[in-house]
């Protein structure tokens, strides 16, 4: 199980991308491994402030639909466009060409509460 060291995680299986203010988030490989043949991402929350744990869009697998929930408060300036088109990219390429969307950190102590890749690897045991 691919468990990239430089990312933090939540326990809900998103991760995050730490770039300066700015975080990239996605679902984790064991997440999109769980869910199956990812068939439909709808995130409709563009240009949103969000607080962390709501709930910023779904995604929808050949046999669940799943909510996407906010790991930290900011807002959502980045939705991924290719995920329209090509929703198996978080299937193929989970921590790269299938990140979901990129949010301007409200709140830098919030990024305290997400787990190491240590503690992600305890999670998913």
């Amino acid at each position: 199980m691919n468990v990239p060291e430089n990312l933090k995680y939540t326990k809900d299986h998103e991760w995050v991308l730490i770039d300066g203010d700015v975080a990239t988030i996605g679902i984790t490989e064991f997440a999109q491994g769980e869910l199956g043949d990812i068939v439909f991402v709808e995130i409709e929350t563009e240009d949103e402030e969000l607080d962390k744990e709501e709930v910023f869009g779904t995604i929808e697998a050949v046999k669940t639909v799943s909510d996407l929930y906010m790991p930290i408060t900011g807002k959502v300036i980045e939705v991924n466009p290719e995920l329209e088109d090509q929703p198996d990219l978080v299937n193929k390429e989970p921590f790269e060409g299938g990140w979901m969307i990129k949010v301007q950190i409200a709140d830098t102590a919030e990024l305290e509460d997400l787990l190491t890749a240590e503690q992600y690897k305890e999670v998913i045991g």
